[in-house]
């Protein structure tokens, strides 16, 4: 009796890491295609250069982001890709569970695709994919890459995920230079307003300077479920990486009604400029 069930389990086990490896392959080759067609829809803008002339009619605190983060003559950015750690949760009560993730961003027109992971315990992990691509977004979440247990879609997404584009442009300051989608309104010597516009929908933030010229702090409404709430995104750490100086440590909390709600920490491990890559 023991020998079969011995045998029982490894036969178990067997149809378990097969069922759980064909799922890693699936996800991976998903992921593989939606960035494949996120680059493909990409314009190379690289070949334009940065100058200090274009900016002479901004405000004054958006003047001093870009000469701090930017030099003489640095090309747009048209994609980026990094590489993350950190810690993330779900809910205000919930512990702080550590995370790992890889990002891919394009910037004409703006859009990207990011996979992360957590791991609750020990043998188990959990896979969010969120994409911003020709003005839709989508949150897809899975339990051992095999289970879905989220798959968000629809308006609230759309806008949600193009705030996130926005609040993270700050890894990839040329996107954040003004433009047909994006504008830059005057609001004090240490604050001003950044209104961007894509695939009909408006993202108006109010972003927050120091004396060096480092963004650190962008406020905006974002949806949260069905509902619309002020969000945060904090910056600091900056470190100057391929000429390009960006935060390599960011917050991001809710505004709500119970309180202020920190639920991701993240900290830049690899970050690369216009070298277009596959996921692995």
């Amino acid at each position: 009796m023991w020998k079969k069930i011995g045998i029982s389990l490894v036969v178990v086990i067997f149809i378990i890491t097969l069922a759980v490896s064909s799922g890693d392959y699936m996800l991976t080759k998903q992921v593989s295609k939606e960035i494949e067609a996120l680059f493909a829809n990409s314009d190379d803008i690289s070949d334009t250069v940065f100058t200090y002339e274009q900016i002479s009619n901004l405000p004054e605190p958006v003047q001093r982001y870009f000469k701090y983060s930017l030099k003489e003559g640095q090309p747009y950015i048209s994609y980026a890709r990094l590489k993350h750690d950190g810690f993330f949760r779900t809910a205000e009560n919930q512990k702080w569970l550590p995370i790992t993730g890889e990002e891919y961003f394009t910037t004409q027109p703006p859009g990207f695709v990011w996979v992360g992971t957590v791991k609750p315990f020990p043998v188990v992990w959990i896979t969010a994919r969120d994409t911003y691509f020709q003005g839709t977004g989508n949150n897809l979440i899975k339990l051992f890459s095999i289970i879905t247990i989220g798959d968000a879609r629809g308006k609230e997404i759309d806008q949600g995920t193009l705030a996130r584009w926005l609040a993270e442009a700050a890894w990839y300051p040329t996107a954040l230079l003004p433009g047909e989608r994006l504008q830059w309104e005057a609001i004090d010597s240490n604050s001003a307003r950044l209104v961007f516009s894509d695939a009909g929908i408006t993202i108006s933030a109010t972003v927050d300077f120091n004396e060096n010229g480092e963004i650190v702090r962008l406020d905006t409404d974002r949806y949260r479920d069905s509902s619309l709430e002020k969000w945060s995104g904090y910056y600091r750490e900056y470190k100057e990486i391929d000429g390009v100086t960006i935060p390599t440590e960011a917050e991001v909390v809710w505004h709500l009604e119970s309180g202020d709600f920190r639920y991701a920490r993240f900290r830049v491990t690899e970050i690369e400029f216009n070298q277009p890559s596959r996921y692995e």
